[in-house]
């Protein structure tokens, strides 16, 4: 139980995790919104505005897709309900570092809080994005569904490990970094040119961060795993999530060689708000242990 009563545990759908495992563990989750061919969609996790099928083919076919920031009345009209019925709120958000929905949903919980003086509402900047803000979800939800904390022990134990969440991805289509800035034109070509693909992070301000580089797909799995090896804390024990952009056969691949190193491995769908910036291709892995940027 909460300070005052009970509480509802929330995020974002950029934490990309099967849909199944929010409806488990009883997560509510904010849908963030993406824009194509100048219609807006709420992305949640089963996907029901717009499938990712639908998304990744529109993508490869040249149709552009953009993230939009979302607006203070979106989060007043989500949180206002859980108030109303008596209900404090925990939302672990979508990394500051690459959104303004930390900063917004503060302002709307201020303006709430202030109709409603009964209620709490803690926000975590999760730090974190993608498989990696699945991964905090995966651990916090796991101890709100089995070990009911109180809101405060269940904040505490979120702002003591995002910053242990590891990131490690590779991007296919080098062309949706460039367009959001990421990477400039020229080491876009230059990395065309070479087949080159980016090894890029999360640092500890959670912005994404180009670590360094593979040179080849059939490396990439290597690349990947050796960071889990390398900065993991106990990884034999753990179970890590494997992130695919309409990449599904190198979700499968990363899985059957990381099952004879780790606990479990739950492969998880890139939405369109991250795919909107990764496109078609990306394969990601994150795993609890050090955030170490380094090749």
């Amino acid at each position: 139980m909460s300070k005052y009563g009970k509480y509802v545990l929330v995020t974002d759908s950029t934490c990309d995790l099967p849909a199944k495992f929010a409806q488990e563990h009883k997560l509510e989750v904010f849908p963030l919104v993406f824009l194509m061919q100048g219609k807006a969609y709420n992305h949640y996790l089963d996907a029901r505005e717009m499938s990712l099928e639908e998304f990744y083919t529109k993508l490869k076919s040249g149709v552009t897709s953009q993230t939009t920031q979302i607006s203070y009345h979106s989060y007043m009209e989500f949180f206002e309900p859980f108030l109303k019925d008596g209900k404090d709120i925990l939302y672990i958000c979508f990394t500051s570092g690459l959104s303004g929905t930390y900063n917004t949903s503060k302002i709307a919980a201020r303006d709430l809080l202030e109709k409603y003086p009964d209620r709490e509402i803690n926000i975590v900047d999760s730090r974190c994005a993608s498989v990696g803000e699945g991964l905090i979800m995966y651990h916090i939800g796991e101890k709100f569904i089995n070990e009911k904390p109180d809101m405060t022990e269940l904040t505490d134990y979120a702002e003591s490990i995002k910053l242990n969440v590891c990131h490690w991805f590779v991007v296919d289509d080098i062309e949706h970094l460039k367009r959001g800035g990421r990477i400039s034109s020229f080491k876009a070509t230059f990395a065309k040119a070479l087949q080159i693909k980016p090894l890029i992070s999360v640092d500890n301000d959670g912005k994404l961060v180009n670590v360094g580089k593979v040179r080849g797909s059939n490396n990439v799995y290597d690349a990947i795993i050796k960071k889990l090896i390398d900065h993991g804390e106990d990884y034999e024990n753990q179970v890590v999530l494997v992130g695919h952009a309409n990449f599904p056969e190198g979700a499968q691949e990363m899985k059957k060689r990381l099952k004879k190193l780790v606990k479990d491995v739950i492969i998880c769908d890139i939405g369109p708000i991250i795919g909107t910036h990764v496109g078609a291709g990306m394969l990601g892995l994150a795993f609890m242990g050090q955030r170490i940027l380094e090749d």
